[in-house]
């Protein structure tokens, strides 16, 4: 009679947890963003009907919530949210390793960047969830980062003198290096910024840039790309580890596909926000606008690879291994060793 009253109790138990429905409260891309945050509404929307979970997800913009890209980590670490949307760049001032997986100069086009994330992948994950208590879901670019600038210039090396917006220690460094001044600004704050002269130039990608309407504020587009706005999706781990190994592995591969779809709208958004920048007659998707295109150079490559070598790897391996001794090694190990590059 036990034997069975147990049985029956465990049988109840399954029941009830199969039945359970997941809960999830979200923050998600700034909603000027048009494609890439309609894309991840779209994902939140649909996620119980692609996982075959009972599962609603609380979505809302970044923005909407009040909150800064630089708070997301710690937001996620908390359980404040359970799964936030976040660049990599921003929260790398809260540890710089795991900055290393987009570091400026390192990876000049997509095909390279994705050997270097693949590379990195593994212990940026093991690294986010000892450090951040976070289990990373997605990693995938933005687009490249280029130049809007309010001042004539005619390359990199026109950024000398200027006051210009970054978002990371790497590329506050390349700014240095080639003499121009670094300022510190989340997203929101970019456009004021540039219409009180606060900044002079600003960095971001094409789709970026146009959407935050950045050309009424600048004359000068110099699409020279210097790195990828790595993001990421990244869960609570407690959260995650209350989930079971078939609700973990429908997730997982639901993360997989809508990483595929935000690399699919890097490649294919990016040379239309161009053309839609400069007044282009391609313009399709994005607004149009009569910047002046500054075409990069040879010189202004070499510039780049100057500067990301001699000032930025060596600068940032010296900050990461300051706080995690093993820093350079992973990446010499990792991203390096596709690469063909190495930290001393």
């Amino acid at each position: 009679m036990k034997i069975l009253i147990s049985t029956f109790l465990s049988l109840l138990l399954a029941v009830n947890l199969a039945s359970a429905e997941i809960k999830l409260n979200a923050s998600g891309l700034v909603s000027t963003h048009k494609y890439h945050v309609a894309l991840e509404k779209e994902f939140y929307s649909n996620l119980s009907k692609t996982t075959g979970l009972k599962i609603t997800v609380n979505y809302n913009s970044l923005d909407v919530l009040g909150l800064q890209m630089k708070d997301t980590i710690r937001l996620v670490r908390t359980g404040t949210f359970d799964i936030v949307e976040s660049t990599v760049g921003e929260i790398s001032r809260d540890d710089p390793f795991l900055g290393g997986i987009d570091l400026i100069g390192v990876s000049p086009n997509l095909s390279s960047l994705k050997k270097s994330i693949d590379a990195y992948r593994d212990a940026f994950s093991k690294r986010a969830e000892e450090k951040f208590n976070a289990k990373i879901l997605s990693l995938w670019p933005y687009g490249p980062q280029v130049f809007y600038c309010k001042k004539p210039i005619t390359g990199l090396s026109s950024l000398k003198g200027l006051k210009v917006r970054s978002f990371t220690p790497a590329m506050s460094s390349m700014i240095e290096t080639v003499g121009g001044t670094p300022v510190a600004l989340s997203f929101k704050e970019v456009y004021p910024a540039l219409q009180r002269g606060v900044a002079d130039c600003a960095i971001t990608s094409p789709t970026s840039g146009n959407s935050g309407n950045w050309p009424e504020v600048t004359s000068h587009y110099f699409p020279l790309g210097i790195s990828w706005s790595v993001q990421m999706h990244a869960m609570n781990l407690d959260r995650w580890k209350k989930l079971s190994s078939s609700e973990q592995a429908a997730l997982t591969k639901a993360f997989q596909n809508l990483e595929k779809g935000f690399w699919d709208l890097a490649k294919k958004n990016t040379g239309d926000a161009d053309s839609c920048n400069v007044g282009g007659s391609d313009c399709k998707n994005y607004k149009k606008f009569n910047m002046k295109l500054v075409k990069p150079t040879a010189a202004d490559e070499k510039l780049l690879a100057k500067a990301s070598q001699e000032a930025v790897l060596p600068g940032w391996g010296k900050t990461c291994n300051s706080v995690y001794p093993d820093c350079t090694k992973v990446w010499n190990d990792t991203i390096g060793k596709v690469q063909g590059l190495k930290i001393n």
